[in-house]
């Protein structure tokens, strides 16, 4: 085990400035008390190849390492087609296809996701947990984000969490939608208790949805839409709260002959890596679902 050579074990840190101590430095590398205190525990924290106490005060450039071990994933592994849009030591980028469930559940616990990913591992021989990053729905296609370990998944909630994760999604909705460009600035909360949906309400959570035309069609109209909040169904409910809810949604507008699902599909994250801290962008192209779909509104 090589501590001074990053792996998909081992993440390295050089210490830049004199006099900040074990747990300040990687504090400020945007490790949370939380890791490292797990980390340190299991003394998997070193400094220039050996243990050493989180009291330490570094000295510019010293090496810190943290070491990761592998791990076993519980997930009952499946043969599937999983689209890779990219791969490195921390990521598994996804294109998730239509009418797939992510994680298993009670009614699902075959046939997920996570089942296709687990098999992948295996096969690639990856020790790792999966960690979903970001959620899509069931019906919903396009970027999911695995981290391949603690370390990527901390880094990655993190800028989640602090909205600097940028998130474009394609939508084609019902109606003309006059105004080229537009903020939805509108709180989000259940319906009622039990039910799944969700409205605009007073007593929800700040959500914030910008959207804008990419193409008008007879009775149709294509978005490009923008989240800077996570809200479930949040592009759902606050087109559908504008008189424009999405095609094929069954949950908050209706079937429709031309696609078996709502018409959404999330196709560019920009994200900052979390041992670089490069921006690196992922895109992934329209499903054919809903090329068909545009095709038909073309022609109408």
């Amino acid at each position: 085990m090589n501590l001074f050579e990053e792996s998909e074990n081992i993440v390295v840190f050089e210490v830049q400035e004199d006099r900040l101590d074990l747990e300040d430095f990687l504090s400020s590398k945007d490790i949370s008390g939380r890791l490292f205190r797990k980390l340190y525990k299991a003394k998997q924290i070193y400094v220039d190849g050996k243990f050493k106490r989180k009291g330490l005060t570094l000295e510019k450039g010293a090496v810190v390492s943290i070491y990761m071990e592998d791990e076993s994933e519980n997930t009952k592994p499946e043969k599937m087609d999983i689209n890779i849009v990219y791969e490195d030591f921390d990521f598994l980028i996804l294109n998730k296809q239509p009418n797939i469930v992510v994680h298993p559940t009670k009614s699902h616990q075959e046939n997920t996701l996570s089942n296709g990913i687990s098999y992948y591992f295996k096969e690639k021989g990856i020790k790792k947990k999966i960690r979903f990053v970001n959620r899509l729905d069931m019906d919903t296609t396009g970027i999911l984000i695995v981290a391949k370990n603690p370390f990527a998944h901390q880094q990655m909630a993190l800028q989640f969490e602090s909205h600097k994760v940028e998130k474009k999604y394609q939508a084609i909705v019902d109606g003309i939608v006059e105004k080229d460009e537009n903020y939805i600035n509108l709180p989000i909360g259940r319906e009622e208790d039990k039910s799944i949906r969700k409205t605009v309400t007073e007593e929800g959570q700040d959500a914030l949805t910008k959207y804008t035309v990419i193409e008008r069609y007879k009775d149709a109209t294509l978005l490009d839409v923008q989240i800077f909040t996570g809200r479930s169904h949040q592009i759902r409910v606050h087109l559908d709260h504008i008189g424009h809810p999405i095609i094929g949604d069954s949950l908050y507008n209706k079937e429709s002959p031309y696609i078996n699902r709502q018409a959404l599909h999330s196709y560019y994250l920009k994200v900052k890596h979390p041992r670089t801290k490069e921006d690196i962008e992922f895109i992934a192209p329209l499903p054919k679902d809903m090329e068909n779909l545009i095709n038909h509104l073309k022609n109408k």
